[in-house]
């Protein structure tokens, strides 16, 4: 079969990078490949409502640079009644394939690139069960989507943090406190991983480690006696207390983030000043790196490749160097976390980094 026209729709939260993928695709269909390319506006929604518009070769000049989605997102609803993110929850709405399927029909679509994390993955694995050959794009500031080295969004996002790491460095100097960094990161630990060793902070907690207090208590009490007057912990929203479970799942009952109720919990118990800042969205908005750029550029014009050539139920990936393909069903549904064996904690450990274990 030869395929004449594809379409591309962008789901759960925005990314840096996004927008370079929709010019890789759209640019190479038509330059390489004299094909249409349509894009499905608000993710899985504009599927759903047949927001399907056309993308023509203007419509994607200079949007390299731009942060967001020029075709929308959404991560709320949960239009096809399946289980996202490891959770057995499929959602209360009644199962919209039937619409899905019609309105990829009415424009003649032979297949939908979604580019997203894990969640957007798992419902481009279903649909490409259902009648809507699909391809896969990884995106996500976590970095953990599985059999990929690395999915763009994540470089930006953790440079936003380690600038932010940076200049917590001063303020946390000059008046003697502890300063904790809360980043994004709720099942794995990547940016606060990579922000911690970048911007030398002194105690990094990840999810795939849960912490204990007294150990974070002794490093205080080492730095003190090397003269030593204030710290930085670089934590993941997701980090756990050993033995609890993490604080955004408690959020249902009025309890604040990590940094916000380890604060209050540090300075209480050691009597030095401590101060939490929540960096939220600033890691997900705005220009991406030129990393994310190039990276984003070869993963659409790989799934431009695969759809020319008809492969479908594949997701493309980095594997050293080399931009790959994987089969969809291998990738939805598991996160993937930071290895306890990773050669980065090894050598944050080795450099006096603590992990609060």
């Amino acid at each position: 079969m030869k395929i004449k026209r594809i379409g591309i729709l962008t789901g759960g939260g925005d990314c840096p990078g996004l927008n370079a993928v929709i010019r890789a695709v759209a640019k190479t269909v038509i330059n390489v490949f004299g094909m249409e390319v349509f894009g499905v506006q608000d993710g899985f929604s504009g599927l759903v409502y047949d927001q399907i518009i056309p993308l023509r070769y203007d419509d994607v000049s200079n949007i390299l640079t731009q942060g967001g989605t020029i075709l929308g997102t959404s991560n709320q609803d949960n239009f096809f009644a399946i289980a996202r993110n490891g959770s057995r929850d499929s959602g209360s709405g009644r199962n919209r394939i039937k619409e899905a399927v019609r309105n990829f029909k009415k424009h003649r679509l032979d297949c939908l690139i979604c580019v997203g994390g894990d969640g957007t993955l798992t419902i481009g694995n279903y649909l490409n069960g259902q009648g809507i050959p699909v391809i896969g794009v990884p995106k996500t500031i976590d970095n953990d989507v599985m059999h990929t080295d690395q999915t763009f969004g994540f470089d930006s996002a953790a440079w936003i943090a380690t600038l932010a790491v940076d200049r917590l460095h001063s303020t946390a100097a000059s008046h003697k406190r502890i300063m904790i960094l809360e980043v994004m990161g709720r099942s794995a630990g990547w940016i606060a991983l990579h922000a911690g060793l970048g911007g030398g902070g002194d105690i990094i907690l990840i999810p795939e480690i849960p912490y204990e207090l007294n150990k974070i208590y002794k490093v205080f009490e080492e730095r003190h006696k090397r003269g030593r007057r204030f710290s930085i912990i670089v934590a993941a929203e997701g980090a756990h207390r050993k033995g609890e479970v993490p604080i955004y799942m408690k959020k249902a009952h009025g309890l604040s983030g990590i940094s916000a109720r380890l604060a209050g919990t540090i300075e209480k118990a050691t009597g030095i000043e401590c101060r939490s800042v929540v960096l939220g969205y600033l890691q997900r908005g705005g220009t991406p790196t030129p990393f994310d750029r190039v990276l984003a550029t070869r993963y659409g014009h790989h799934a431009a490749q695969l759809a020319a050539q008809g492969e479908f139920g594949r997701m493309v990936c980095l594997r050293g160097n080399e931009i790959e393909s994987i089969s969809l069903e291998a990738v939805a549904g598991v996160p993937r976390r930071v290895p306890l064996d990773s050669p980065i904690i090894e050598t944050a450990r080795d450099v006096g980094t603590s992990f609060g274990d």
